[in-house]
């Protein structure tokens, strides 16, 4: 009987964490799906431990089998990571669902044409999505480490995003918006504006 895997990249979150399980689920039920099992790695995991995650994940999987992700960026590191795993799953005729992209890929139909036609279309919110993702640890970490990142009492000329300009930079060269980044940043899209003018950044 075909199996139906939940894979969950995670940070340590716990809120992101439900927000998958959530997403997921919602999905299932919508579906007439029924989960059997969830994969969790942590983000901070090395990518040994990632890697034996993923084999672990394809090991389990036969013909007709399916993963669901809450969307592609949860399934690997960077966009050809990702496109490895999917054909990975594919010749195995296993079935990827990645929700927020509405993506279903049946790795019995012609995988090359469904990929190509499919891949390019979301290959740059899927770029957008990673640097996010990198972006948030980023400064979760920062905040962890006891950096304060808000400006200090009576500071001028000193921004919540310093310490940011190479991933701005980064989202700026993948034409992120600006109200984009100020999402990823928690910030107003003033202060994003204002950053980069000041700081001369450009794509």
């Amino acid at each position: 009987m075909a199996k139906t895997i939940a894979y969950l990249r995670v940070s340590t979150s716990q809120q992101d964490l439900k927000n998958q399980k959530f997403e997921i689920l919602d999905y299932a039920q919508k579906n007439g799906l029924s989960i059997d099992d969830f994969v969790e790695v942590e983000i901070s995991s090395r990518k040994s431990v990632e890697e034996r995650k993923i084999d672990y994940l394809v090991s389990m999987l036969s013909q007709g089998d399916r993963v669901i992700v809450s969307e592609l960026s949860r399934i690997g590191r960077s966009t050809v990571e990702v496109l490895n795993i999917i054909n990975e799953l594919a010749s195995k005729k296993v079935f990827l669902i990645a929700i927020k992209q509405n993506l279903n890929i049946n790795g019995s139909e012609n995988l090359q044409a469904k990929v190509m036609v499919t891949m390019f279309s979301l290959f740059a919110e899927l770029e957008r999505d990673l640097i996010s993702d990198r972006t948030k640890r980023a400064l979760e970490a920062r905040k962890a480490a006891g950096v304060k990142l808000g400006r200090p009492k009576g500071a001028t000329g000193v921004s919540k995003l310093d310490g940011m300009e190479g991933q701005i930079t980064e989202l700026l060269r993948k034409q992120v918006s600006l109200s984009s980044i100020a999402k990823i940043f928690s910030v107003s899209r003033g202060t994003v504006y204002s950053f980069i003018a000041t700081r001369g950044l450009t794509a």
